[in-house]
């Protein structure tokens, strides 16, 4: 197949939530395509598909289509690591399989498609894995770019006034689950995202400084910062409470070791109202 004949696919991170941190490069990249897919994760993610929906119609050339598939379903109850691990690689052969389906049967040769990623593509997301999955299977040819966007922890950092990263110190980037599992090193920085809950259950007697925030970017964003045996209760108390209002919660942490207060920005903090 040729060049201009080649199936093209955008994987535009469109930020955490707020539509002004949708970038320049973001809006360029929808204006010039002609699918848009949107995967409908059931009612319990609907405002995150209208959200979609909403950037769309606001940034789309004219001419484009929205096609909405489901996405697959995945077993949420708590595993074990491995088993863990096994449920998330089957959710993301059968997230593969799809993007195929999609691929091959809406977007026309020539044409160009997009998925749009919540924060930035490259954290905690699949998309790339599952067009990787689909490319070497071999059944559609397309070539693929990514746009990058503002990740949920620059945010979260933005909104406490302080850093992701120290003088000369590195910053770890963990999901809950291994933070829990594999412990935290005495004053080293860790951004948690994904089962953040189970990071600050297996650490809130230890002497770390918290920032937290759930729905940053939003006008539901919530956000708490101080020493984390102190807070731990609260966070834990408003993730239960949005997440039963919501029905699903988006949040992280940065968990700061050996320097409780480590910027003029990190006060006590708790949502407004």
């Amino acid at each position: 197949m040729t060049g201009e004949n080649l199936r093209r696919i955008l994987v535009i991170g469109i930020g955490a939530g707020d539509p002004e941190h949708v970038t320049l490069a973001a809006v360029r990249a929808m204006r010039d395509c002609d699918v848009f897919f949107l995967l409908d994760k059931g009612a319990w993610a609907s405002e995150l598909t209208r959200l979609r929906r909403d950037l769309v119609a606001e940034h789309a050339g004219p001419g484009h289509r929205v096609v909405e598939a489901e996405d697959p379903r995945r077993d949420r109850s708590p595993a074990s690591p491995a088993g863990y691990q096994a449920q998330v690689v089957d959710w993301r052969h059968r997230r593969a399989a799809l993007y195929e389906r999609l691929i091959q049967d809406e977007l026309a040769p020539g044409r160009t498609g997009a998925f749009l990623v919540w924060g930035d593509p490259a954290l905690y997301d699949s998309t790339i894995d599952a067009l990787e999955e689909v490319a070497a299977r071999g059944a559609v040819s397309f070539t693929y770019d990514v746009i990058p966007g503002v990740s949920s922890v620059s945010v979260l950092a933005a909104r406490h006034r302080t850093t992701l990263t120290r003088l000369g110190r590195p910053v770890r980037i963990a999901p809950g689950r291994h933070v829990a599992g594999s412990g935290l090193t005495a004053g080293e920085d860790v951004a948690v995202m994904l089962d953040v809950g189970a990071a600050l259950t297996a650490h809130r007697e230890e002497g770390w400084w918290m920032y937290w925030g759930a729905y940053v970017g939003t006008p539901e964003e919530l956000l708490v910062s101080g020493l984390l045996a102190e807070v731990a209760d609260r966070v834990l108390e408003l993730r239960a409470t949005a997440r039963e209002r919501h029905g699903w919660i988006m949040d992280a942490c940065l968990l700061r070791g050996d320097d409780p207060e480590p910027s003029a920005g990190a006060v006590p903090r708790e949502p407004a109202g």
